[in-house]
């Protein structure tokens, strides 16, 4: 619930839509998630591809908080994460990508052609607090997840010294190198992939009524493991 594709500058040139739905399908996935820094604009063509191979690809982003917080962010469809995507592109910090440094940010198609790049560096942080995150991005019908819990950088737990209650948080997600055991909330542990060898392959579970990113939003709004 956690790959990063070639438009995040962190990315790796090899993470195209098709090149990750079709490693995940190696890797016997059944559900992934594309979450790029502060864009969705991968999504569609993931999801298309998705369509063709068998692979269901929940839109995503990871949206970085005034705070420098990482925030997982996951919809039940296309389009609720495309007007997600307007929302925070409004409440960007602006500074140009510097392509050289920072790496390209290639927009795709589901033929892994490049359609457009995005000039605005993407790793900036957004005019949105940790503080309103999961209302705002429930509003738009999706779940807001604190990111990496247990890394020392860009996690609310680095940041903020603890999962803040206030947050309301229903789920976490611990990274690879976390133990869940160590936080007393619901998590989830995903890969944060930003390499095609970094993309698990079917070592951890979610018992869903569907296999759909509606159900996945339901399961994780409700806060239940």
């Amino acid at each position: 619930m956690h790959i990063h594709s070639l438009l995040s500058p962190c990315g790796d040139n090899d993470m195209t839509p098709n090149n990750i739905v079709n490693m995940a399908k190696l890797n016997e996935l059944d559900i992934i998630a594309i979450t790029d820094h502060n864009s969705c604009k991968n999504c569609a063509a993931a999801i298309k591809v998705g369509n063709e191979v068998g692979v269901t690809v929940v839109p995503g982003m990871e949206l970085t908080t005034s705070e420098d917080i990482h925030v997982v962010c996951l919809f039940p469809d296309l389009e609720s994460a495309e007007a997600f995507d307007n929302y925070v592109c409004e409440r960007l910090m602006k500074f140009p990508n510097e392509a050289d440094i920072f790496g390209h940010q290639y927009i795709m198609d589901e033929n892994d052609e490049i359609i457009d790049e995005l000039d605005m560096l993407l790793l900036s942080s957004c005019d949105i607090s940790i503080m309103d995150v999961k209302e705002i991005v429930n509003s738009f019908g999706g779940v807001a997840l604190p990111a990496h819990v247990n890394r020392d950088s860009y996690s609310i737990i680095a940041v903020l010294g603890e999962i803040v209650e206030e947050c309301n948080f229903d789920f976490i997600e611990v990274s690879r190198s976390g133990n869940p055991d160590n936080y007393n909330y619901p998590s989830i542990t995903n890969s944060d992939a930003h390499y095609l060898a970094n993309i698990s392959e079917k070592e951890r579970f979610i018992e869903l009524k569907e296999n759909t990113a509606k159900c996945l939003i339901e399961y994780l709004s409700n806060g239940r493991c």
